[in-house]
C-alpha cells in the first residue's frame, strides 16, 4: 500500500486560508442574500398593507353608502326622523374613507379615472339622497317619490358598486400577490440558509480534517524525532564513554611515560654522581654536580606528573617546594652557612614551562650559594608571585656581595647561556637589579597556557 503524502506546513497553511476564504466568501453570499431577501419581503409586506388597506377603504365606503342608502329609504317611506340617526354619521365615513381610498391609490396611476368616476358617484349619490331627504321634510312627498322612481340614485349606486368590486377582487389579488411572493422570499431564504449551513460545515470539515491530518503526522513526526533522539543519545553516551576509556587509558600511558621519564633522569643522575665520584678535578666535579642538579629539576617534573592526577599542569609551588629542599641539601658544601628560604603563591603551569622555571631556578640558586656570600654566611630568597591577568612573577634574592657593573662573568657562563634560553622559550623577561647589598633577579612571564588549556 501507497504511503499518503505527508502534509507540509505551507499546504496547511494554504489550505487552511483556502477554507477560510471560501466561508467567509460564503458567509458574505449568505449576509447579502439575507439583507435583499429581507428587503424584497418588507417591499412585499408594504404592498400587502398597502392593497388591505385600500380594501378596507373600499369596502367601508360601500358599506358608509350603503347605510346611508338604508337610512334615507326608511325615512322615506316612514316619513319617521329616527331612520335618519346613522344617515349623518354614514355620510361622514363616507367622505373619510373615500379620501382615505384616493390616498391609497395616489400612488396607482392606472387607478385615476375610476377614483374620479367614483368620487362623481359617490357625491351624485349623496345629492340625490340629501335631495329627497330635504323634500320628504318638506312634506313634497310626491316630488321627492318622483326623484326615486327615476332609478338614478340606484344606477349611481349599482355602478358604484361595479367600481368597488373591482377594486375590491384588484387589492384581493394584490394581497394574494403578496403572500405568494412572501412565501417564495421564505422559502428562498430556507434554501439559502440551508446552503450557507451545508458551505460551513463543509468548510470547517475541511480544515477539521486538515488540522486533524497536520497533527497526527506531527505527533508521528514528534515520535521520529524522539526515537532518533533516544537512539543518538544512546550513541553519544556509547562514544562518551568509549572517550572517557581512551581518555583514562591515555591518562595511564601518560602517567606511565613520566615515571619511566622520571626513572630514566634519576638514573642519568646518578651515573653522574657515579662519574663525579671517579674524577679528581675539582671544577669537573662542581660541573658535574651542577649537571646533576638540572637533571634532578628534569625528573622532579615528570614524578610530580606520575604523582598527580593531572598529567599536563604541575603545581609550581608544590614543585619548587621539592626542587628548593633538594637544592639546599645538595648545595650545602658550596657556601657555609647560607640558607635558603621560600614564599611560593599557588600557581598551575604547563609541564615544558615547569620545567625551563625549574632550571632557571636551579642556576639562580646554584649562583647565589656560590657567588653571594663568600666570606661569611646569609640569606638566599626565592619568592613566587602571582600578578593579575595570568602573570607571574620569580624572584631569587640576596643580601651578598652583588654584582659588579662591567665586571666579568664568574664561572664558565653556561649557566647564564642556559637560563637565557629557558627564559626565551617562556617569553619571560628577565632583569637583574643590584639591591646594595646583594642582588635580585627576576623573571616574569605568563601562566596562560599555550595550547589554549585550561
Amino acid at each position: 500500500m501507497n504511503k499518503p503524502m505527508s502534509i507540509s506546513n505551507s499546504t496547511v497553511v494554504r489550505s487552511t486560508f483556502a477554507f477560510l476564504f471560501i466561508g467567509f466568501v460564503a458567509l458574505l453570499g449568505i449576509v447579502a442574500m439575507t439583507f435583499w431577501l429581507q428587503e424584497r419581503s418588507q417591499v412585499y409586506f408594504d404592498q400587502a398593507i398597502e392593497a388591505r388597506d385600500t380594501r378596507t377603504a373600499a369596502v367601508e365606503l360601500r358599506s358608509a353608502v350603503q347605510l346611508a342608502e338604508s337610512s334615507q329609504r326608511g325615512f322615506i317611506l316612514t316619513d319617521n326622523e329616527i331612520y335618519l340617526a346613522p344617515y349623518d354619521t354614514a355620510k361622514a365615513q363616507a367622505q373619510k374613507q373615500l379620501a382615505a381610498l384616493k390616498q391609497s391609490l395616489s400612488p396607482h396611476p392606472d387607478f385615476d379615472v375610476q377614483v374620479q368616476r367614483l368620487t362623481t358617484l359617490v357625491g351624485g349619490k349623496f345629492d340625490e339622497m340629501d335631495q329627497t331627504i330635504t323634500l320628504k321634510r318638506a312634506h313634497h312627498d310626491d316630488e321627492a317619490m318622483d326623484i326615486i322612481r327615476t332609478n338614478k340614485g340606484k344606477a349611481l349606486t349599482d355602478e358604484a358598486n361595479v367600481f368597488f368590486a373591482g377594486i375590491i377582487a384588484q387589492e384581493d389579488q394584490r394581497l394574494i400577490t403578496g403572500v405568494s411572493d412572501q412565501r417564495s422570499i421564505a422559502g428562498w431564504l430556507r434554501i439559502v440558509t440551508a446552503l450557507g449551513a451545508l458551505v460551513i460545515v463543509a468548510v470547517v470539515g475541511g480544515a477539521a480534517f486538515v488540522l486533524l491530518r497536520y497533527t497526527r503526522e506531527l505527533r508521528a513526526r514528534e515520535m521520529e524525532v524522539t526515537t532518533l533522539n533516544a537512539e543518538l543519545e544512546r550513541r553519544v553516551g556509547e562514544r562518551t564513554a568509549d572517550l572517557v576509556q581512551a581518555r583514562d587509558r591515555a591518562q595511564v600511558l601518560l602517567s606511565e611515560v613520566n615515571h619511566r621519564v622520571a626513572n630514566s633522569l634519576a638514573l642519568v643522575s646518578s651515573l653522574v654522581n657515579l662519574q663525579s665520584k671517579a674524577i679528581t678535578d675539582q671544577a669537573s666535579k662542581h660541573a658535574l654536580a651542577e649537571t646533576q642538579d638540572r637533571i634532578f629539576a628534569i625528573s622532579l617534573v615528570h614524578k610530580r606528573l606520575y604523582d598527580s592526577n593531572d598529567a599536563r599542569a604541575v603545581v609550581l609551588d608544590e614543585y619548587l617546594t621539592g626542587l628548593l629542599d633538594h637544592l639546599k641539601t645538595s648545595l650545602r658544601n658550596e657556601g657555609q652557612g647560607v640558607t635558603l628560604s621560600y614564599a611560593l603563591d599557588p600557581v598551575k603551569l604547563e609541564t615544558d614551562t615547569s620545567i625551563n622555571l625549574g632550571v632557571i631556578v636551579t642556576e639562580w640558586v646554584t649562583n647565589g650559594f656560590k657567588y653571594a656570600y663568600p666570606d661569611g654566611a646569609g640569606e638566599i630568597r626565592v619568592r613566587l608571585t602571582k600578578l593579575p591577568d595570568e602573570q607571574a612573577e620569580l624572584v631569587v634574592e640576596d643580601d651578598g656581595v652583588g654584582r659588579v657593573e662591567g665586571a666579568a662573568a664568574k664561572g664558565t657562563g653556561l649557566g647564564t647561556r642556559i637560563v637565557l634560553a629557558m627564559a626565551s622559550s617562556l617569553g619571560g623577561d628577565i632583569r637583574h637589579e643590584n639591591r646594595q647589598p646583594g642582588m635580585a633577579a627576576r623573571l616574569a612571564f605568563s601562566t596562560k597556557p599555550r595550547r589554549g588549556e585550561q
